[in-house]
């Protein structure tokens, strides 16, 4: 998922957008731009915070261990949440 600027990549999911003639976008549009807004921001406040740990500030290993590593940081941080 990514906002309006990625629209040439059609593997990137972005918010409708309105015609270009000026019409409203449909109520069903609206309520899926609603939905896809609601996801990537709690994505992107999940990474926010995940990136206050220092091994992913500085990640300097292989690339395909980051899935372990970033597995690892989140588990960390549900523990720190649940105190």
């Amino acid at each position: 998922m990514a906002d309006g600027a990625y629209r040439g990549n059609p593997e990137v999911i972005i918010p409708c957008r309105k015609p270009a003639d000026g019409r409203e976008l449909p109520d069903w549009k609206t309520d899926l731009n609603k939905q896809r807004r609601t996801v990537r921001a709690q994505v992107e406040h999940a990474l926010a915070r995940m990136k206050c740990f220092k091994i992913l500030r500085d990640y300097r290993r292989a690339a395909h261990t980051l899935t372990d590593t970033a597995s690892g940081i989140a588990h960390l941080h549900n523990i720190i949440l649940t105190g």
